[in-house]
């Protein structure tokens, strides 16, 4: 149609461009004098512009009809490729489709079959493993399968059928009471002969002349009595008793020995503290007896203060100072020399009195406060100790551990043992110390208190009597 229409346009340019090109040629004939001159010529037939439109337009008409035919023919046919082309395209894509769902299937059996090889592999090694280990439990009580051809022939499941029989046969025969001649030592070492009674595979009693009664491995496959007596029992049941409680030393294999736990004793695990630790229980043994000392002191200075007063009292109400003086100089101790100090300065000024009794006790405070700084310094000292007993075991067990390595653990227990040891001893000596210290300290606070409130006692009463003395001569 656009095709058509640009035709069209052409055409109607060109008609128009012949009829103005006619214009000029007629009007040039006419003006021009030596035209008329010329010969006559046979006159152009005049073109009729409608008929050449007309034809034109016919012409252009036509061209359409056969151009609007052949765009009709043209869509019938694109449309047919179309419908073509799609069918072909629903066709692949269906077919993409369906390849898409056989890969992923082929994907999925892929990962199944890998899951499965995997699953067999790990099955296999998993019975492997269990084969070689029952045959290797089984080899040690005499049952050898593994070695013989026809076992090796067999699947898997019939391996594992036999393994299970031969280990509950083996079950059954161990887990009963069973009676077997054999040797065992005694507590002393001495190797005796004698009847081994078994209890399954974990436990053994020994029965002999020389003793009898639970044994414990002693390494090689050999025994030795338990520590424990159980020589009653051992008998009871090689008769054929049962008792109702049975004394049993429970083991898992008789090819190591078995060490008897060590005794503790004070000595023993001060002794592990080396010399660090000696320095830190005597510490706190001087510690102790001069807290025993102090409280000694302290109580005898304490319980001297009421006596004291009671005797100056009546005679200071007399206004008897020297005599007040005498008797309590006949007591001794702080409280005795603090009174009579008062009692010397006694009609001194009030201000002045005071301040004397404060210096006499304070003389005396040096005398209340004896040992008391070293209690307290062993209090301190002791954990600083333990701290370095602490360092020198740890240094001691990194040197061990530096030229033997971890394996064997025996040889890095006296390292751990002084460290923690010295530790302890520390605190067990710091604790007591510090805590008496203080209650020391503070009793002999109290006795301070006591002392000067009996001084200041002792001078009330002398200036009341004296204040009722000065009234009475007043009135």
């Amino acid at each position: 149609m656009k095709r058509a229409k640009f035709c069209l346009m052409a055409l109607c340019l060109l008609i128009a461009g012949s009829v103005s090109a006619q214009e000029p040629e007629a009007t040039a004939v006419a003006a021009t004098p030596a035209a008329a001159a010329a010969p006559t010529l046979p006159a152009a037939k005049p073109v009729s512009v409608d008929e050449a439109y007309r034809k034109e337009f016919a012409f252009l008409s036509a061209q359409k009809r056969e151009l609007a035919a052949q765009l009709q023919q043209m869509q019938r046919s694109s449309a047919q490729q179309r419908a073509t082309l799609n069918s072909e395209i629903a066709a692949l894509e269906s077919r993409v489709l369906a390849l898409d769902n056989e890969t992923s299937r082929l994907a999925e059996e892929s990962n199944l079959a890998e899951e499965a090889a995997i699953n067999n592999e790990e099955t296999s090694n998993l019975l492997a493993a269990t084969f070689a280990q029952a045959s290797a439990t089984l080899e040690g009580y005499g049952i050898e399968l593994m070695k013989s051809e026809p076992f090796a022939a067999l699947a898997d499941g019939d391996k594992t059928a036999q393994m299970f029989a031969a280990a509950d046969r083996k079950l059954g025969e161990l887990s009963s009471v069973r009676k077997e001649s054999g040797n065992f030592f005694l507590a002393d070492g001495t190797q005796v002969e004698g009847t081994l009674l078994r209890l399954g595979n974990i436990a053994v009693y020994g029965i002999s002349d020389q003793g009898a009664g639970a044994l414990v491995p002693a390494g090689g496959g050999q025994f030795k009595l338990w520590r424990e007596p159980s020589a009653e029992i051992a008998e009871a049941l090689a008769a054929g008793q049962q008792p109702a409680v049975l004394p049993v030393f429970v083991f898992e294999s008789a090819a190591s020995a078995i060490a008897e736990p060590e005794k503790k004793t004070v000595s023993g695990e001060v002794a592990k503290g080396g010399p660090i630790g000696y320095v830190i229980l005597a510490l706190g043994a001087i510690a102790m007896v001069l807290v025993l000392l102090r409280a000694i002191f302290l109580s005898q200075a304490g319980a001297a203060v009421q006596p004291t007063i009671a005797a100056a009292a009546p005679l200071v109400r007399q206004h008897r100072a020297a005599e007040a003086i005498d008797a309590v100089k006949q007591r001794k101790g702080s409280a005795a020399r603090v009174v009579t100090a008062a009692l010397r300065n006694i009609e001194r000024e009030r201000e002045h009195l005071e301040d004397i009794i404060s210096e006499a006790i304070l003389h005396e405070s040096t005398r209340l406060n004896r040992f008391g700084s070293i209690i307290l310094m062993v209090a301190a000292v002791a954990p600083l100790l333990g701290l370095l007993g602490t360092v020198t075991g740890m240094i001691q067990t990194f040197d061990v551990i530096t030229e033997f390595g971890t394996s064997d653990p025996k040889l890095l227990a006296g390292g751990i043992a002084t460290a923690l040891v010295t530790t302890e001893l520390g605190l067990i000596v710091a604790i007591p110390c510090l805590l008496l210290g203080n209650l020391l300290s503070g009793w002999a606070e109290r006795i301070k208190d006591d002392m000067e409130q009996g001084a200041i006692k002792v001078i009330n009463m002398y200036q009341e009597r004296r204040d009722s003395t000065l009234s009475a001569k007043a009135a």
